[in-house]
C-alpha cells in the first residue's frame, strides 16, 4: 500500500500542477507532468495486483449480482429540505428481527425455528441424531408491504436511470479553470481562476454577459434568493423581477451584481482573500463569507455593514452552505462548523456544533471539502474515493464509497430532486464521472461518463418545467448536461453504466482506516516533491488547495 499512496500523492500534485494554466511551467515541472501517463501505468498494475481476481471484474450492465441492501439509519429530517423527492421511497428502516448481521470476530445471533430459542453459533453446523450436520433453521420474516413497495419504487427508478439519456452542450469562453458555477432561473452563471464572472443563456448556450471587476481569480458564487433580490431591487429602483449574484474572489472583494444589466452595483471589502461564500434568508438577509486564514464573516444585506468576524477554523475555510438558519462551514484541516443565523444586527452567527477531523475523518487531505446539507445530515466530498455523511448533531459519520478503487477522487457532491450526485475522477486513467444516489438512502443508481470527459470541480444543477434534469459542470470545461426523453430516437451524449461495486457501499466509520490507509505523510527523506516550485506564499497557497486540488 505504501508505493500507491506514494502515486497517488504525485499524480494529485501534477494535476495541479497541470492546472496552473495561468503562470508559467518550469522545465522541472515539465518533467514531472510528462511521468504523468508512466505513473499512471504503475499505479493501475497495483491497484489490479491489490483487487485480486476477484474484483476485476469492471461495469456491467444490469447483470445479476447478490443483493445487499443497505442499513440507513432514519435521520429526522426537521429542516426543510430544497430538494423535491425524486419518488416516494421511504426511508430506510431496521433490519428483520430474527437474525443480525454478524461483524468481525462477533458470533452470529439466529432465532431457532422451531423453538423461538436464541442461540449463539460462530458458523458452526448443528450435528443431529445420526451424527450428520446440518444448517441452524433460521426464522423467515416476510417482508412488509412498505419494505416491497420501496424495493419496487427504487427498481423503477433504477430502470429508468439505466435508460437515461444527456445531450451535452460546452459553453466556451473562459480562458482559465472554472471554479464555481450557479443556475439561476435560465441562466448559468460562472466563475474562473481568470477573474471574470460570466451569464450563460443555457437555451442557446452562448454567453450572455461577461462580468469584469476583479482583479484576482474568482472563488465562489451565490444567489440570493428572489424575494431579497427585489429588496436591493427597489433601493436602487430597479425593476421587481430583477436577480443579482455574488461573487467572491482571491482579490479579497464580494461583489453583488444586477444580472439585467451586467453592472456591479456594490461591493465589500473583506480584507482577505475570500474562499467560500453563502446567503442566509434570515431577518433582513445576511452574506456569509469565509477566507483563506479560517475567518468566518457575516454582512448584512440591507447596509453592507460587517456584523461578526469569527476566527472559526485553523486553515481556509473550503465551504459554506445554508439551510434555512443554519450555516455550515468546512475548512482545509477536516474541521466542520454548525451555526444558527439569528435575526440580531450584531454577532448574528452562534455556534452549535463543531466536529474537527478526528470525527469527521477529513484530516490530512489535499483535496478540498465541499458540503451539501439534508435536514440532520451533511453530505462532505473531500478528494478521496467514498464521501462523508455527516449527523451534525450526534456527530456520527459514515461512508459512501463514490468509487469502486481507491485510486478515486470526489471534488464535488449535490442533491437535487431528490437525487444524490457526487463527481468522481480516477487518478490511475483520468476518466470522470459523475455517481447518482437516490434519497434519502442514498442507494446508487447510476454512473454517468462521456469520452474525454475532464474532472469535474464544481457542479449545479436544476429542473426543468416538465421535471427533467439540467446540470451545469465545471472545470476545465463549462458543460450543460440536458436530459433527452428516454423514449426519443435522439441519442444521447452520455454513456450510462453500472458499476455492481457501489450497490451496498453505505457503511458506519466506526474503526475507519481509510485515512490512515490514504494518508500522505511518509518516512522517506528521498521522496520526490511534486508541488510547484513557484507555489504562492500563504494566502494564495490556500487559494490553491481550496479551488484548484
Amino acid at each position: 500500500m505504501g508505493e500507491v499512496r506514494k502515486l497517488q500523492k504525485k499524480l494529485r500534485q501534477i494535476e495541479n500542477l497541470e492546472m496552473k494554466i495561468s503562470q508559467s511551467l518550469t522545465p522541472e515541472e515539465r518533467v514531472k507532468i510528462s511521468r504523468k501517463a508512466e505513473l499512471r501505468t504503475r499505479l493501475a498494475e497495483l491497484l489490479l495486483q491489490l483487487s485480486g481476481p476477484q474484483q476485476t471484474p469492471g461495469i456491467v450492465g444490469g447483470g445479476k449480482h447478490e443483493k445487499m441492501k443497505r442499513q440507513v439509519e432514519a435521520t429526522s429530517e426537521a429542516l426543510p429540505s430544497h430538494s423535491p423527492s425524486a419518488t416516494k421511497i421511504p426511508k430506510g428502516e431496521a433490519e428483520p428481527t430474527g437474525r443480525q448481521k454478524k461483524t468481525g470476530s462477533q458470533k452470529e445471533t439466529v432465532t431457532r425455528g422451531e423453538t423461538g430459542r436464541k442461540e449463539e453459533t460462530g458458523g458452526r453446523r448443528e450435528t443431529g441424531a445420526g451424527g450428520e450436520q446440518s444448517e441452524p433453521c433460521l426464522a423467515v420474516t416476510d417482508t412488509s408491504p412498505k419494505e416491497n413497495q420501496e424495493d419496487a419504487e427504487f427498481t423503477s427508478l433504477k430502470a429508468s436511470w439505466d435508460k437515461a439519456k444527456f445531450r451535452l452542450r460546452s459553453l466556451e469562453g473562459h480562458s482559465d479553470i472554472v471554479t464555481c458555477v450557479v443556475a439561476v432561473d435560465n441562466l448559468v452563471i460562472s466563475g474562473s481562476r481568470d477573474t471574470t464572472v460570466k451569464v450563460w443563456h443555457v437555451p442557446t448556450a452562448t454567453e450572455q454577459r461577461n462580468l469584469g471587476g476583479h482583479t484576482g481569480g474568482v472563488t465562489c458564487l451565490s444567489a440570493p434568493l428572489p424575494e431579497y433580490c427585489r429588496r436591493l431591487a427597489w433601493e436602487l429602483s430597479l425593476g421587481d423581477k430583477e436577480r443579482f449574484i455574488l461573487s467572491g474572489s482571491a482579490d479579497c472583494c464580494v461583489r453583488i451584481w444586477a444580472l439585467s444589466t451586467g453592472q456591479c452595483v456594490k461591493s465589500i471589502y473583506t480584507f482577505n482573500s475570500v474562499t467560500a461564500l453563502c446567503f442566509v434568508p434570515e431577518g433582513d438577509g445576511y452574506i456569509i463569507t469565509g477566507s483563506d486564514g479560517g475567518k468566518v464573516q457575516a454582512w448584512s444585506w440591507q447596509t453592507m455593514d460587517n456584523c461578526q468576524s469569527i476566527n472559526a477554523h485553523e486553515e481556509a475555510v473550503t465551504s459554506l452552505q445554508s439551510q434555512g438558519p443554519l450555516v455550515f462551514s468546512s475548512s482545509a484541516e477536516g474541521g466542520v462548523s454548525v451555526w444558527e443565523g439569528l435575526c440580531t444586527n450584531r454577532d448574528p452567527l452562534q455556534l452549535l456544533h463543531h466536529w474537527d477531523a478526528t470525527v469527521t475523518g477529513c484530516g490530512s487531505q489535499e483535496g478540498r471539502l465541499t458540503l451539501s446539507p439534508r435536514g440532520d445530515r451533511l453530505f462532505i466530498a473531500y478528494g478521496r474515493a467514498n464521501l462523508r455523511i455527516l449527523n451534525w448533531r450526534t456527530g456520527t459519520v459514515s461512508r459512501l464509497t463514490n468509487h469502486s478503487s481507491i485510486a478515486g477522487v470526489t471534488d464535488c457532491v449535490h442533491q437535487t430532486g431528490g437525487l444524490l450526485i457526487g463527481s468522481c475522477y480516477d487518478l490511475a486513467n483520468g476518466e470522470s464521472t459523475l455517481n447518482v444516489f437516490s434519497l434519502p438512502q442514498c442507494r446508487y443508481l447510476a454512473s454517468l461518463t462521456w469520452a474525454d470527459a475532464p474532472r469535474i470541480l464544481c457542479f449545479a444543477a436544476w429542473l426543468t418545467g416538465s421535471g427533467g434534469h439540467r446540470w451545469v459542470t465545471g472545470g476545465r470545461a463549462l458543460t450543460v448536461w440536458e436530459q433527452l426523453p428516454s423514449s426519443g430516437k435522439q441519442r444521447g451524449d452520455v454513456t450510462t453504466k453500472r458499476d455492481n461495486r457501489l450497490d451496498a457501499s453505505l457503511m458506519e466509520s466506526e474503526g475507519d482506516s481509510e485515512d490512515e490507509e490514504d494518508s500522505d505523510d511518509y518516512d522517506d527523506d528521498k521522496e520526490e516533491d511534486y508541488t510547484s516550485q513557484d507555489a504562492p506564499e500563504s494566502g494564495s497557497t490556500s487559494w490553491l488547495r481550496c479551488v484548484l486540488q
